[in-house]
């Protein structure tokens, strides 16, 4: 477990903010958890043992039989996303600059609920273990998007998978995201700006190799 502490709020008021949920009675009152569990800033990472795929801001565990992808910028060459593959679905976690005093997530939550309604999908925002997510159906697929404010970061996560797997989808995404290792270093940067993805040398190595033969 790390040892720094993010506060996050519990029960409904941070949705029920949005009108997603019932109103909160007039005698409610906020409560704050202190939480020692992961994600894990890179200060505070355990010496757990779990493998974990570097990917320079996000250190990310790779389930058993899972398989991790390259989503390459065919523009720019650029790496664009790393996703990893489950049985449930495909899981991509990426993290941001948030501001000192924590809230992006509930605010680029609201963003996301109303960007997929005006895509068409069906959306139902919840209340998880670290606060605010987001389930909906756009087409045959099933998403789950999770958020987590940590120091000067936010880390998103979703899960994308056939609506079969619904039910198990958000346990491993929870699970993936809760092994996180962030590491946001100490550069100033706008808020919301996406922490770069490096990839490994050796998969940096192989996908050099395969563009050169598709080249060829």
């Amino acid at each position: 477990m790390g040892i720094f502490g993010r506060k996050r709020p519990r029960g409904r008021h941070a949705a029920s903010e949005r009108g997603d949920f019932a109103d909160v009675p007039e005698d409610f009152e906020e409560e704050e958890e202190l939480v020692t569990e992961g994600p894990f800033d890179v200060v505070d990472a355990p010496d757990d043992g779990v493998t974990r795929i570097d990917l320079g801001s996000v250190r990310v565990p790779v389930p058993n039989g899972a398989q991790v992808q390259v989503e390459v910028d065919p523009a720019t060459a650029g790496v664009r996303a790393v996703h990893v593959v489950t049985p449930q679905g495909q899981v991509t976690v990426s993290a941001y600059a948030a501001p000192r005093s924590g809230g992006l997530w509930d605010e680029v939550g609201g963003e996301l609920t109303e960007q997929l309604r005006a895509d068409g999908a069906k959306v139902y925002p919840g209340e998880g273990e670290w606060g605010f997510e987001l389930s909906a159906l756009l087409g045959d697929v099933a998403l789950r998007f999770i958020g987590v404010d940590g120091p000067r970061w936010m880390l998103r996560g979703v899960i994308a998978g056939p609506q079969s797997q619904a039910a198990d989808a958000p346990r491993v995404l929870r699970e993936i995201m809760a092994g996180t290792i962030v590491v946001r270093g100490d550069a100033p940067m706008p808020v919301r700006t996406p922490l770069p993805i490096t990839l490994p040398e050796a998969v940096a190595t192989h996908i050099a190799q395969q563009q050169s033969q598709q080249g060829a």
